[in-house]
């Protein structure tokens, strides 16, 4: 079993908390970020949507400081992702970074100077959602058998 295995996209269940410096956001933009995060999480880093929780954390603005200052004439906004690790390369992972800020700059309008997307690899025995590991999701989801060539042999 590989945890490079396309299959151990399927059973991710990857949890996207946003905190954006903006008590009062707007219905709207809490849906565009939630939307957003989703679908990019499925076309950049292949994972399910069934599967993808959003957290959308309005702050208190004056509880959102860069260098030590408070924002003030931007929203401040920070996207932290769990995924199981090693279910990613690292241009998956560049594309929902990339892709995440963009989100961010649409949705939200003038950001601050600095506006992180943060995505955190864990072990598949330490992750998991309804009361199962992420391990043991996979050991028991089925796969198609693999395929045989000619003469009856696998490939």
């Amino acid at each position: 079993m590989s945890i490079h295995s396309p299959s151990w996209k399927g059973i991710a269940m990857p949890y996207i908390r946003v905190t954006v410096s903006d008590p009062d956001l707007a219905p709207a933009r809490r849906r565009a970020l939630a939307e957003g995060l989703t679908d990019l999480a499925v076309s950049a880093l292949g994972k399910s949507a069934a599967r993808t929780t959003v957290h959308v954390h309005p702050a208190p603005a004056d509880h959102f400081f860069v260098a030590g200052r408070p924002v003030r004439e931007a929203t401040g906004a920070h996207v932290e992702v769990s995924i199981t690790a090693g279910t990613n390369s690292a241009e998956e992972k560049g594309q929902f970074i990339t892709g995440a800020y963009a989100l961010l700059r649409e949705t939200l309008g003038v950001l601050p100077p600095v506006a992180g997307v943060a995505l955190y690899e864990l072990h598949p025995e330490s992750y998991g959602y309804n009361g199962i590991t992420q391990l043991d999701h996979y050991r028991h989801t089925p796969r198609p058998a693999p395929e045989t060539v000619e003469g009856g042999g696998r490939p």
